[in-house]
């Protein structure tokens, strides 16, 4: 049997920061050749990219999981109490970096995809899609593998993502859809001045602080049926002005929205655009608009993948779990282009924290999830 525990602990040592691939890759694909799949480096500028598949290219089924194994910094490493590149294991509980989000995740599909070719080889094709770049832009990562399935004509007919989903407990939630992210960048240009002869000026904070309330006060919507709110957060307002006696001639700002299906990326960017032109009227000042939409609001309605899934959860856990859209974004909003799409994974309570960790027992949990997925998928 192939030891997820193992294979996570194997994963975490390699210092997989994006975009390094750190020998993460290389041990999986050692792993996935040996086992009979078909590997393919999709690599793409500085990103190092994994594609493996078990069975026909052709054949009309074909099961595909979808994961990272690059990790953010380490941060402060005099903070951390444990190596954070270690994987060392206490009281039935492994850190490092990457033990939740998501090496863990990746190393229970791997584990479950491989034992199942060998033991119980099914009719159709198994897929996995392992990027080095989702914690960073997210540019020559999944969306790579995409094109390279596309021009190979490779296939998955369903896929399953497996970072962490559970808030609190193993199996309480699942994905079935992310919202949206887009972040605007404001630049308000004025005239300076000497404070005291405000008149002689063109303040532009003033401008910015009454475009960011009335931004920050508008309320989006009230949800939909399967999303919450969207939100909008003030996350910057900058001068780099140290002078107390001076009036600057620019002002920045920034907000990020996190929308759900109401929306789009293209409405929001111009209700942002108008309310920009709307201040810089009223205030006799210059306003430029700079806007990234990071991912489109999506949904896989509910049906037989998230059902596929949710049994399998249950039984392995006894816990149905809620079918969520919560959280931030995810590679899953490529893949619902190519295919039905959902999310399913561990407890994602310490992801990105000093000391990030996982219970060894949800590991072992996790593969006896998804070998069940596969099992249902091609019973």
């Amino acid at each position: 049997m192939t030891d997820p525990v193992k294979l996570t602990a194997d994963l975490i040592r390699c210092p997989s920061v994006t975009p390094e691939e750190g020998g993460a890759l290389v041990l999986l694909e050692k792993l996935l050749s040996d086992a009979g799949f078909d590997c393919t480096r999709a690599d793409r500028g500085d990103v190092s990219n994994l594609y493996a598949r078990w069975g026909p290219k052709d054949h009309p089924r074909s099961f595909g999981f979808n994961g990272h194994t690059d990790v953010v910094p380490v941060g402060d490493e005099a903070a951390w109490t444990m190596p954070p590149f270690g994987a060392e294991i206490r009281e039935g509980v492994m850190y490092g970096r990457g033990a939740t989000d998501m090496k863990s995740g990746v190393a229970a599909f791997a584990a479950a995809a491989v034992d199942f070719v060998r033991d119980t080889p099914p009719n159709g094709a198994i897929i996995l899609a392992i990027t080095g770049d989702e914690e960073a832009d997210a540019v020559d990562g999944t969306t790579a593998l995409l094109d390279y399935m596309s021009k190979a004509g490779e296939r998955m007919s369903a896929c399953l993502v497996g970072e962490p989903t559970c808030p609190n407990t193993m199996g309480e939630m699942m994905k079935i859809g992310r919202r949206g992210s887009m972040t605007a960048w404001f630049t308000v240009t004025g005239e300076q001045g000497h404070s005291a002869y405000p008149h002689r000026a063109k303040n532009p904070l003033p401008a910015m602080a009454r475009l960011m309330h009335q931004l920050a006060s508008h309320e989006l919507d009230q949800g939909s049926d399967h999303f919450d709110a969207s939100t909008l957060a003030v996350v910057n307002i900058d001068t780099g002005n140290a002078a107390t006696n001076v009036i600057p001639a620019q002002c920045t700002g920034a907000v990020n929205i996190r929308f759900n299906d109401l929306h789009s990326g293209a409405s929001l960017s111009e209700w942002l655009q108008v309310e920009a032109r709307a201040v810089a009227d009223a205030c006799n000042v210059e306003v430029d608009v700079r806007i990234k939409i990071s991912g489109e609001s999506f949904l896989t309605p509910p049906g037989p993948l998230s059902d596929l899934v949710a049994k399998a959860v249950e039984t392995e856990t006894g816990v149905r779990p809620e079918m969520s859209t919560t959280g931030g974004t995810s590679d899953a909003r490529f893949v619902k282009d190519h295919c039905p799409v959902v999310e399913f994974g561990l407890v994602g309570r310490t992801m990105h924290q000093v000391d990030e960790c996982v219970e060894v027992a949800q590991i072992e949990q996790l593969k006896a999830i998804y070998t069940r997925i596969l099992q249902d998928y091609f019973a």
